[in-house]
C-alpha cells in the first residue's frame, strides 16, 4: 500500500525531508538517469542519532553498499535496510558537496547550490543544526578508488527509472537531494523522485 499517491518530486539542486515510521520503506527513484540523491537519517525524535558511514562500513564489511545491506547509526543501532538497488552502485566516503567543495574543487566563485546547504535548509525546522549533518549515504553515485586509495567520481551508472529502496528500522527524519555537484550527475541536473510505502 502506497502512503503517498504518485511520486513526490525533488526539484534539480534543492532537498526534502519527511518523517518515515518504523516499518515504512522508502523509494527512491532516478526519474530521468544519471542523478545522484545524497540521503541523511536520523532518529525521530532523537536526533543525536543519525547516520554513520563508518558504524556501516564496520558492520557491514564493505565499503560498496547496496542490496541487502544494512545503515547503521552512531550508536551502532540499524536504522534501514536496503531491499532493492536496482543500478547498483551508491558512494557512501564523500561528504555532501558545500559551497567550500565549489571552491576548492572546481574553483568555483560566486554562489552554487550545494547539498549541504539544501540540507541545513530542510532540517532547521527540526532544530538539527549544520554542524549535526554527518556523511550522506550518496544514493547513484559513482565514486572508484584505484589500489593506492585515489577517488575519482564518475558519471552515474543509472538509468532512467531506477530505484533504491529501503525499509525503516525506527521512526526516522529523512532529508534526501537532487545532488548539486557537476561531477556526481554528469554534467547535468535532473530531479529525484521518492514514495512512501507500507
Amino acid at each position: 500500500m502506497e502512503i503517498n499517491e504518485g511520486i513526490n518530486t525533488i526539484k534539480p539542486q534543492t532537498a526534502s525531508s519527511f518523517l518515515l515510521k518504523e516499518g515504512q520503506i522508502l523509494k527512491i527513484i532516478d526519474i530521468q538517469g544519471c542523478q545522484v540523491s545524497d540521503m541523511l537519517l536520523f532518529n525521530y525524535p532523537d536526533f543525536g542519532e543519525k547516520l554513520s558511514s563508518g558504524k556501516t562500513f564496520d558492520f557491514e564489511e564493505t565499503i560498496l553498499i547496496t542490496k541487502g545491506n544494512h545503515l547503521w547509526s552512531n550508536r551502532s543501532r540499524k536504522m534501514a535496510t536496503i531491499l532493492e538497488d536496482t543500478n547498483g552502485r551508491n558512494d557512501f566516503l564523500l561528504a555532501p558537496c558545500s559551497s567550500e567543495t565549489f571552491e576548492i574543487m572546481y574553483n568555483y566563485k560566486g554562489d552554487h547550490a550545494s547539498c549541504f546547504s539544501n540540507f541545513t535548509d530542510v532540517l532547521a525546522d527540526y532544530g538539527i543544526a549544520p554542524d549535526d549533518i554527518p556523511t550522506a549515504f550518496n544514493v547513484f553515485m559513482n565514486v572508484k578508488f584505484d589500489d593506492k586509495g585515489k577517488v575519482t567520481v564518475h558519471p552515474p551508472t543509472s538509468k532512467a527509472g531506477d530505484y533504491l529502496t529501503i525499509k525503516a528500522h525506527m521512526n526516522l527524519i529523512v532529508a534526501l537531494t537532487a545532488c548539486s555537484a557537476e561531477d556526481s550527475n554528469g554534467g547535468s541536473f535532473k530531479p529525484i523522485g521518492y514514495k512512501i510505502i507500507i
